[in-house]
């Protein structure tokens, strides 16, 4: 068990599995901003354990993945230009984190995931959904403003329009719908989530990391305006694959008819 300061956040590995739970259940795992730095430090800790190949984010409870931001610490904690920058900043810092560690993230999603919850999976690499999933952003019922980061990615991922609708409604979909529009990658029954993610994890935890990370990079910078690229860094990406040891083991592997043991290296 990783150590983070708060015993709403939880992480442990089992293998090649790094498992970040949030666990705030009475709240419907609302995020609280011990919260956020919970999580930026747990994604940090798995960043640079070798072993950890894989991280899956998930609520505890079974009746929601992250309701949204704990609304009952605003007035206290994000009530004033300065307590707002102070806020954001930290929950930028734990976003940002997840977003960029160079290592697959799926997020495991029952129950609800609204507002936060929503932005925090759409920072996952994959998401994974039980078909009681329900998906909101209400932030027009509350008034908030959403930032453009937040937006940009929900517009990667379903597309301009269906980011409207879930903007301007701000109502709940169902797993369905949410399928539908992109926004998660699979939907199975909610009483096999947790081994269908981890089937699923053991087979991207079984691949090889550098070509796992390259891809990871690669997708990231086809993202990006063409004038924001770094050629470079992908041209160095897909370089360090074919100069791993990796590559050697995947090559005698295929000739030996085995399953290949890869290394990261």
């Amino acid at each position: 068990m990783t150590a983070l300061g708060t015993d709403k956040m939880l992480a442990h590995k089992e293998g090649a599995i790094g498992w970040i739970t949030f666990n705030n259940p009475g709240r419907h795992n609302a995020v609280a901003l011990e919260m956020w730095q919970g999580l930026h430090d747990a994604v940090a800790a798995f960043a640079q354990d070798d072993e950890v190949r894989v991280l899956v984010l998930r609520g505890a409870g079974g009746k929601a993945f992250v309701s949204g931001a704990d609304i009952s610490e605003f007035e206290d904690r994000r009530s004033s230009t300065r307590t707002i920058a102070d806020y954001d900043a930290i929950a930028a810092r734990a976003s940002t984190a997840l977003r960029e560690v160079n290592k697959p993230t799926v997020a495991m999603i029952r129950g609800y995931c609204v507002g936060a919850g929503v932005a925090l999976a759409l920072n996952c690499d994959l998401r994974m959904a039980a078909d009681d999933a329900r998906f909101a952003v209400p932030a027009a019922k509350l008034g908030l403003g959403y930032e453009f980061e937040g937006v940009r990615r929900l517009v990667q991922v379903v597309g301009p329009a269906f980011a409207q609708e879930i903007f301007f409604t701000a109502r709940q979909f169902s797993a369905a719908e949410a399928l539908a529009m992109g926004l998660v990658n699979r939907v199975v029954p909610a009483d096999g989530l947790e081994d269908f993610v981890r089937d699923h994890a053991a087979m991207i935890a079984g691949n090889a990391p550098l070509t796992v990370a390259s891809i990871k990079t690669l997708v990231a910078q086809a993202l990006k305006d063409e004038a924001d690229r770094d050629p470079a860094l992908c041209r160095e990406v897909v370089a360090r694959c074919f100069a791993s040891a990796d590559y050697v083991e995947g090559r005698r592997a295929f000739m030996e008819k085995r399953k290949p043991v890869f290394r990261g290296r």
